[in-house]
């Protein structure tokens, strides 16, 4: 079954993704762009929700984390058979950039470390995909090339995602996307780009198996081995001799097996294949001392594979566009898909954001794995992009791990990762974390929404006890940072408070009366325990920013389900 699974992908990988298992890994990670992504809600004003760690926070800190992994991560490469010089290298490069840039030098480790693991549950004739952009795609491609291998690299990926920047010079209007992939695969002609009136009359000559063009029998770089010799006294020079070959020359070396010679695709050797090809009236001899040209016929379904700069795809718009700032088109990944996997095959996304990863292999018949650290993208990946636009069922066609839905699973997780545990229990009341992990000042999270009358954002400021010892003063506390901005406040409890307990919180809170905000009394305290939570209960608020009264009932109704 399908698997959408909450919690950090490493995490994930490591504990319920079988070894060598995917055959797909698609992943648009958080960039080292310095800035935070408002990837689930937006103020339809404009501005971004101040103070609260999104979908993903992409802010790097060098700490502990970092110089563990720096430490540890080198052993583990050796164990996945990463030559050691690599290793070293990789160590030299990390400890001179923590002199430079900590940032940079902790979201490489990160990414490493995790890159690492993909390594290991991908499938040894799998292919992977990196999204990034200008901004460390470079390092990032040194961190591929020592994991996966530089002899795997097979293309860097331009994405013309912007027509054009006005406001700089060299506007950056592109993604890069480094694709690796164990052994050459042939090309499906599902990618297949129909030729243009253009394109068809290069065709220019003519026998009576249709039209052909004359195309190369050679290709760039030179070889030491056979392909480098000279063959019927032709030498190749500064390139090397490469007549088509199946399953790894595009789709014309089928079509010669189909329509010319039956066991081309059991030929051993360059040389050989060149001979049969000769033999076969595949080969055009021009006049002596010229090279030799391969008869490439106009297939019924010829056309152009996807070339390395993409411009013919557009960023997301209209009923796909989600309000993600780094959505990706559905049209992109199906390309990528429908290229490097089969129906059937396992799809990985560790990074799922908003879903187009899932619905993208849903449509093509893969099946797949979604992770994402944030429940808020869980929620809606699992109510608006499965079930509405995919149709899927959730216990029938996939299933989610990963989110506490017992008392006990919140406590397991609390005990486990407290931070953790804040996140998921500020996000499933559809709130925001604030962002960092030190002193939070009273708060650990805020909800948002719109005060109507003044016109603008305003929010409920959260407090969350984890712990088993929850007091008045606790509660009282939130009251000191409630203010004309943040005029309501909430406090969430892991323990279910006993009868009495939970009468006198309620008095408090009552106590405090209430205000008013777009015509409607909301208790200006309000207190939740996480067993009431995952009964689907919550706070009382105007409707949470970025949500439409349909889309809120869908996830009011996930809540439930949960």
């Amino acid at each position: 079954m399908n698997q959408l699974f909450y919690g950090d992908c490493l995490t994930i990988m490591m504990d319920h993704i079988k070894k060598e298992s995917v055959d797909l890994i698609y992943l648009d990670p958080p960039f080292n762009s310095n800035q935070t992504y408002n990837a689930i809600y937006k103020d339809d004003t404009g501005r971004p929700l101040p103070d609260q760690i999104e979908a993903f926070c992409d802010i790097w800190i060098y700490d502990d984390d970092t110089e563990r992994i720096i430490r540890d991560v080198p052993k583990l490469m050796v164990e996945e058979g990463i030559d050691h010089s690599v290793v070293l290298f990789w160590q030299k490069m990390m400890n001179a950039l923590k002199r430079t840039d900590e940032k940079l030098t902790s979201y490489l480790a990160y990414m490493t470390e995790r890159l690492l693991q993909m390594k290991i549950v991908l499938s040894p004739k799998g292919s992977i995909y990196l999204h990034c952009d200008l901004n460390c795609s470079h390092y990032i491609k040194i961190v591929m090339d020592s994991i996966f291998g530089a002899k795997n690299f097979r293309a860097e990926i331009i994405w013309k995602r912007h027509n054009a920047h006005n406001d700089k010079l060299y506007g950056t209007i592109h993604d890069t996307i480094f694709y690796y992939s164990y052994g050459e695969k042939s090309i499906p002609k599902e990618v297949l780009i129909p030729l243009t009136d253009d394109r068809i009359g290069d065709y220019d000559g003519c026998d009576e198996h249709g039209k052909y063009e004359k195309g190369d029998l050679k290709a760039s770089g030179a070889s030491q081995g056979e392909s480098g010799q000279p063959w019927r006294g032709i030498d190749p020079g500064h390139r090397h001799w490469a007549p088509p070959k199946v399953g790894s020359s595009g789709r014309y070396a089928e079509y010669i097996v189909e329509n010319f010679i039956s066991n081309y695709g059991e030929i051993e050797g360059v040389h050989a294949r060149l001979d049969a090809l000769d033999d076969a009236g595949l080969i055009i001899w021009p006049d002596k001392g010229k090279i030799p040209r391969l008869k490439r016929y106009l297939t019924p379904d010829a056309g152009m594979p996807p070339q390395s700069i993409c411009n013919d795809i557009a960023p997301s718009r209209g009923d796909e566009d989600e309000g993600y700032d780094t959505q990706k088109p559905v049209e992109l990944i199906d390309r990528f898909i429908k290229a490097s996997s089969k129906e059937g095959d396992i799809v990985l996304d560790p990074f799922c954001g908003c879903g187009t990863t899932l619905e993208a292999a849903h449509w093509n018949k893969r099946k797949w794995i979604g992770i994402d650290i944030a429940i808020h993208a869980i929620k809606r990946v699992s109510a608006v992009r499965l079930k509405n636009k995919c149709l899927l069922v959730e216990g029938e066609h996939y299933k989610i791990t990963g989110i506490p839905r017992t008392v006990e699973g919140a406590k397991d997780l609390w005990e486990r990762d407290s931070y953790h545990f804040q996140k998921w229990v500020v996000e499933t009341v559809d709130g925001f974390v604030v962002a960092g992990k030190g002193p939070d000042g009273g708060v650990d999270g805020r909800l948002y929404f719109n005060d109507e009358q003044d016109n603008i954002l305003k929010a409920m400021v959260i407090q969350v006890k984890g712990g088993d010892t929850v007091t008045p003063e606790q509660l009282r506390a939130v009251v000191g940072s409630i203010t004309k901005d943040t005029p309501l406040g909430g406090f969430i409890t892991r323990k279910t408070l006993g009868t009495q307990q939970k009468n006198n919180f309620l008095k408090i809170c009552r106590d405090q009366g209430k205000v008013e905000i777009n015509g409607v009394l909301f208790p200006r305290l309000q207190i939740l325990s996480v067993e009431e939570i995952l009964a689907g209960q919550r706070f009382n608020t105007p409707l949470p920013k970025g949500k439409s009264t349909s889309e809120q009932m869908n996830l009011t109704e996930y809540a439930h389900n949960v």
